[in-house]
């Protein structure tokens, strides 16, 4: 029987540290992409201050670096120790992915991160702008892999169940690589890094301008951020949209509950600006509505329905009825591989089988399973919808936000009128919004996917492995303990090199 106070664990022990890790993500990701653009600057224009700036803000983007390293790398151990079943399962697929972001781009950005800050007076200019830039390629390459993989398990494609082993295989490599899904992922991801760069940046900056210090620094260091910024932002806006799209495609439960759309919404379909979801009664209460918008973001239309959360449930128990005829096929092919109208009936019904796993939820024997428990298994795959609908709104709420900082940053760069204190205030006191957004964002696409660890093909109570409570009580203990440590020194270093300013680099 499966313990789902050990697969709750898991669940929680992984989602700790995917948080915490992805603290880091956005930063180096930002932050790469501005040193690149203020050593350009410097190579062009050969003034020293840039130089000093790229070696200032190079010094918090390392520290911020090897702390996103010491915590990516107990994630990737938790596929072989916390969910093992689903390493078994489909490591074929997602395996590649990850081994090629360790290969391939962690160490380009591990390699060159040490030249960029030990080769300043050994490099040419031009040779360290190189360097430089492949610390950028290599984060962002890095960033491209993780979320190939993400996107995969998102939406499942270019692979194939071989009942002979019980296992996904790659089928389509290219289809892996160029999945809707993980592009649009990719480049949603990379935006928003690039948005809490360039906050990060700017509320520093408005620190030293409120305090008086570094004043050269900071003025050309709120113009870069700012400019970048905004351009982020919008692209955050733009792909987010795509993002809803793609999902209106793949993930339809998940633009339900976001909109706490219980029923299907005929075309033009409204969007849900705010409302209270009451999951136990299947009703959200208080809504006020834009019309046409959400047709324009699901289905990029006014004249298609988008779908509400119990008409896909009616779906959800079609495809758990279909699942039960893929299973039951597959019980027939483990007693006799040659059986054709088995294989048959898998070849037909096999894109259900994920469908069919829900019942191990109730029953071990998946094809005697009752129409209660195909219902209530075709309800578990409606998320939590009320952590859906707010974490999304806040998000885009924050979005919005940065695009209104970042063009007031802008304006007041371009009139060389830094002495807005209420401006200056705003900016410092923003500081931790784009990480709220970036965990939100992580809320959204993951919680949003369940009870799914593969969309539509594994359960996620099926791939975690067997550990003890005890086991997982320790671990995760020790992991919230250790954390907790790193944290503490990465805010002192952090705030150390920022009061020391840029007179005082290590480097």
């Amino acid at each position: 029987m499966i313990d789902f106070d050990v697969v709750q664990l898991s669940r929680l022990q992984f989602g700790l540290t995917a948080l915490y890790h992805f603290l880091f993500v956005p930063l180096t990701l930002g932050m790469s992409a501005l040193l690149g653009i203020m050593e350009t600057i410097y190579f062009m224009t050969g003034k020293t201050i840039w130089r000093t700036m790229t070696q200032f803000w190079g010094t918090l983007f390392g520290i911020n670096f090897a702390m996103g390293v010491a915590t990516g790398i107990t994630m990737e151990f938790q596929f072989g120790t916390n969910w093992s079943y689903y390493s078994h399962y489909v490591g074929d697929i997602f395996g590649v992915p990850l081994a090629i972001e360790g290969l391939m781009a962690f160490f380009l950005e591990g390699t060159f991160i040490g030249l960029f800050f030990f080769g300043w007076d050994r490099l040419s200019k031009g040779a360290h702008l190189i360097v430089t830039w492949l610390v950028v390629l290599g984060s962002n390459l890095s960033a491209l892999w993780i979320l190939i993989a993400n996107g995969w398990m998102q939406h499942p494609v270019g692979a194939y169940f071989n009942f002979k082993t019980m296992r996904m295989e790659v089928e389509n490599f290219a289809e892996v690589l160029f999945n809707p899904v993980a592009q649009a992922k990719f480049v949603h991801t990379i935006s928003a890094g690039y948005v809490t760069g360039s906050v990060f940046i700017l509320a520093i900056s408005a620190f030293y301008l409120l305090r008086g210090r570094h004043v050269e620094l900071a003025k050309r260091s709120m113009t870069v951020a700012a400019a970048f910024g905004l351009a982020s932002a919008l692209s955050v806006v733009v792909l987010g949209d795509e993002s809803g799209y793609l999902a209106n495609l793949d993930q339809r439960m998940k633009i339900a509950a976001i909109e706490g759309m219980w029923e299907t919404q005929p075309a033009p379909a409204s969007f849900n600006l705010i409302g209270f979801p009451d999951q136990a009664h299947h009703i959200t209460r208080g809504e006020v509505k834009i019309p046409y918008l959400l047709g324009l973001i699901a289905t990029r239309s006014i004249d298609k329905p988008v779908l509400g959360i119990n008409e896909l449930v009616n779906q959800t128990q079609i495809g758990i009825g279909n699942g039960i005829k893929a299973y039951q096929a597959l019980q027939t092919l483990t007693a006799n591989p040659r059986d054709t109208a088995a294989q048959e009936a898998l070849t037909t019904y096999g894109d259900y089988l994920g469908y069919g796993l829900l019942l191990k939820r109730y029953t071990a024997n998946v094809v005697d399973a009752t129409p209660a428990q195909i219902e209530a298994a075709a309800w578990d795959t409606v998320p939590n919808v009320p952590v859906l609908f707010w974490s999304f709104r806040l998000m885009v709420a924050c979005g919005f936000f940065f695009i209104l900082l970042f063009f007031t940053a802008l304006m007041l760069s371009a009139k060389q009128t830094f002495n807005r204190r209420f401006f200056l205030w705003v900016a410092f006191l923003s500081f931790p919004l784009p990480w709220l957004a970036a965990e939100l964002g992580w809320v959204v696409a993951e919680v949003g996917r369940q009870p799914w660890v593969i969309e539509g093909m594994l359960p996620t109570f099926l791939g975690a492995s067997s550990h003890s409570r005890a086991a997982l009580y320790t671990s995760i203990t020790g992991f919230v303990l250790l954390y907790s440590l790193l944290a503490v020194v990465e805010i002192y270093l952090m705030v150390k090199y920022i009061r020391l300013g840029p007179e005082h680099q290590p480097v």
